[in-house]
């Protein structure tokens, strides 16, 4: 899968206006789709219970002027000109926010960080200003640093609006959907749509999931014009309801019918307030995706199309329903009642295919956040499917689809209206602001170095605003609003428990490191039988022996001719250039064969496959013998600091380097006499007669002239690499210390090692044939 170059081209940088204009269209159907279907069900959810339609329209003039002002404050104001412009290397979302804080302020709980991860070109590039020391922010960034539980308060805090993204993914199908169905109610009567309404709903949903698993690669290009067509469609309709029914609706675009508003309503127009709330659904969904567009993208998009085409909409219903007061039932104040008999039909149509759209949208951006949370440590290791080789972002979870297919269906059959699919949403949605709010203020005094007085007008500007409508949303608990809750607290404990069960396995391991005058002890052939091939240790330690290694030592009669022991990490970056993907070093002298390759990957990065993956391990450590001129090559170096490591890129993006070369050939001697093409190669005969063997070599640059020992060592790779590899993995048992207080047992004992158990191993040995694989149990007592 060659997706190397697509992730690590920056498309933000000199752009030409047809690339931005490109991409703004295409943002449309991936960015907007959720947002753009909130004109369906907010008057419905606002006027539902809370408030009655009324003769003076001063009910409806005062949730279209909310309406109006919380679009512009919130989606335009807060995240289009302020927010996106916190990008973390183009990429954007609750976890951006916190990676920014994590490299500007050492407040990240993940123990496995390097001083070598500050040294990557995007830890350093994310266009904030130099750090002055005399600024207030330094003061903030020493409390941060100082106070564990201030660092956990800012994880928890992540994670929460991390969770309600994942509520989200549950609840926006099933109200967007269920929403565009209800256009049915008014072509049947209320008795036969009820029957109806809700097995449609199901189906629509049942094949949304189902699809997910081809991706949506294919279909995707169909996005972008439905949304198009959508909203081009309920812009036309609100301005030919605006000129046919109430051309003075624009006055109501006034904040003084805010406060008419709430002066008439008072408490019930308070809670309506869930309702209106509706109306910026997704619009979190503009700094998320961020990494799939470009900031000047988003914001042309936004401004010049989504913004008037939803005000227009808003206005065009709030025109009809100033002037139809005799309300039959609930449903007429829905958006279907104001569209034009004669185009009922084909709205409903574009409509559900917008409502798929939306819903596609944010199922995907719920798989890619959970990969994010997985690659940081936060949740347990899931099987993660690239669905197409072109596109970035375009993933698919089978565990996480499953699971959210179900409990769409259980919320759409349980609560069968937008009512309290609507408190819902709107709770988790706000929620997610909230946290956004927070992070940014933050982000303000941190990374871009100004006044703490304007980050406590932003959170005190915003965060009011998004605390009343927090406060509405909360108030509706028992009648809807306990879902994303009660989901949220699910996947928060489950990441907070693997969290600290890993953190809690990496100390252990970190106390319990081999010291390295054991090994040097052993000698060279570490006091057994050294077997032609490759083993490969899985370990999470960057640094030192891990005690699995001396249990195999001591228990295995026979080891393989070279070791390497393999760390795979996540850092607080998006993306590691493949230049920069592997440290490599030595552990012990020259001679024992034995490597450290630490291959680091960002939150947003795709893993290599497993062929790929071998080919460039292997060529990282053929590089680093060629080009090692360290005192630890030469066997002089102080082996108790075990740091000294060596930046090598992948194949594909060191040209100059030692490259592999891998043929299958017949062999009819048995004859092993080295031979060499060129001088710019180091080849392995082929052996053993009349078999296919795979015979490998090294492709290395004619020049510096390579030393004899090196090309012996060289050739020794060669030898092991053509043997095969082995998998050496470790299983196991994670156990609280005696003496541990109940919650901790609990924790560990139950919760972390049902995780464990249930989730995937490293993504590279999934497809190892059982043979080449070892493992072996330990006991964990943290």
């Amino acid at each position: 899968m060659d997706l190397e170059s697509v992730i690590n081209r920056n498309p933000i940088k000199e752009e030409s206006w047809k690339t931005v204009l490109t991409l703004a269209y295409q943002s449309l159907g991936v960015v907007y789709g959720d947002l753009s279907t909130s004109p369906l069900y907010v008057y419905k959810s606002t006027f539902d219970e809370d408030i009655q339609h009324s003769e003076t329209n001063e009910e409806i003039y005062g949730v279209l002027s909310f309406v109006f002002w919380t679009l512009t404050l919130i989606p335009l104001l807060k995240y289009v000109f302020i927010v996106l412009r916190a990008d973390d290397n183009g990429e954007g979302g609750t976890f951006a926010l916190y990676s920014l804080l994590c490299r500007h302020a050492r407040v990240s709980l993940l123990p496995n960080t390097q001083l070598a991860d500050e040294d990557l070109i995007e830890y350093t590039i994310d266009g904030t200003v130099p750090v002055n020391k005399k600024n207030v922010g330094s003061g903030l960034k020493t409390l941060l640093e100082k106070h564990r539980v201030l660092q956990r308060v800012l994880l928890v805090l992540a994670l929460i609006g991390t969770c309600m993204v994942i509520g989200d993914g549950v609840l926006t199908p099933a109200i967007s959907v269920f929403s565009a169905v209800s256009g049915l109610e008014l072509s049947m009567s209320k008795e036969q749509h009820i029957y109806v309404e809700v097995p449609v709903a199901c189906i629509i949903l049942l094949f949304l999931f189902a699809l997910q698993h081809y991706g949506t690669h294919r279909v995707g290009f169909l996005f972008a014009p439905v949304v198009l067509t959508w909203l081009l469609c309920i812009s036309a309709i609100g301005v030919y309801n605006i000129f046919h029914w109430n051309p003075h609706v624009y006055e109501a675009l006034s904040p003084y019918y805010m406060f008419k508003f709430l002066k008439k309503t008072q408490k019930d127009g308070w809670m309506s307030l869930g309702g209106i709330l509706l109306c910026i659904t997704g619009s979190e969904a503009m700094y998320a995706d961020l990494g799939h567009f470009s900031q000047l993208s988003i914001k042309i998009a936004f401004t010049l199309l989504v913004y008037p085409s939803l005000i227009l909409a808003y206005m065009g219903q709030a025109a009809y329903l100033s002037k139809h007061h005799d309300i039959e039932s609930d449903y007429q104040v829905g958006f279907y009642v104001s569209v034009p008999v004669q185009l009922r039909w084909p709205v409903l149509v574009i409509a559900i295919l917008q409502a798929v759209v939306g819903s596609q949208a944010v199922i995907t951006g719920t798989f890619s956040i959970i990969k994010q949370c997985s690659a940081l440590g936060c949740f347990p290791k899931v099987k993660i499917v690239h669905t197409s080789s072109k596109i970035h972002g375009q993933i698919y979870i089978p565990e996480i689809n499953w699971s959210l297919m179900l409990l769409c269906l259980a919320i759409t059959v349980g609560f069968r209206d937008t009512r309290r699919m609507g408190n819902a949403a709107g709770l988790a949605v706000i929620t997610v602001m909230l946290v956004t709010t927070a992070l940014m203020s933050l982000v303000i005094v941190l990374c871009w170095h100004k006044s703490i007085v304007l980050a406590i007008c932003f959170i005190v500007f915003f965060g009011s605003i998004e605390a009343l409508y927090f406060s509405a949303s909360l108030i509706k608990f028992l009648e809807g609003a306990w879902v994303p809750i009660a989901l949220s607290l699910i996947f928060l404990v489950t990441m907070y428990v693997w969290h600290y069960g890993t953190i809690k396995k990496y100390e252990f391991d970190v106390q319990n490191k081999v010291p390295i005058n054991w090994l040097l002890s052993l000698g060279p052939t570490l006091g057994i039988v050294r077997v032609k091939g490759i083993g490969l240790i899985h370990t999470e330690l960057v640094s030192g022996i891990p005690s699995i290694f001396s249990h195999f030592v001591t228990n295995l009669p026979a080891f393989h001719q070279v070791l390497i022991f393999l760390c795979i990490k996540s850092v607080p970056v998006p993306h590691v250039r493949p230049e920069e993907r592997f440290l490599v070093g030595r552990v012990g002298p020259k001679e024992y064969r034995l490597y450290r390759c630490i291959a680091r990957y960002g939150y947003r990065d795709v893993h290599q496959d497993d062929m790929e993956f071998e080919r460039d391990l292997v060529c990282s450590i053929a590089e680093f013998i060629r080009s090692d001129t360290s005192e630890y090559g030469l066997g002089l170096g102080n082996f108790e600091e075990d740091t000294k490591m060596t930046v090598v890129g992948t194949s594909s993006s060191n040209f100059e380097g030692v490259r592999l070369s891998e043929d299958d050939v017949h062999d009819h001697n048995g004859d092993s006499d080295p031979h060499m093409e060129g001088p710019s190669e180091l080849m392995e005969v082929k052996k053993s007669p009349e078999r296919v063997k795979k015979r490998v070599r090294f492709v290395v640059p004619n020049s510096p002239q390579i030393a004899s020992d090196t090309r012996e060592e060289l050739h020794e790779l060669m030898e092991a690499r053509e043997a095969g590899m082995a998998f050496i993995m470790g299983h196991s048992y994670v156990r609280a210390k005696s003496g541990s207080s109940w919650i901790k047992r609990v924790v560990i004992n139950y919760g972390y090692d049902f995780l464990r158990r249930n989730s995937r191993g490293p993504t590279y040995a999934l497809s190892i044939p059982h043979a080449s694989t070892l493992e072996v149990g330990m006991i964990y007592h943290v």
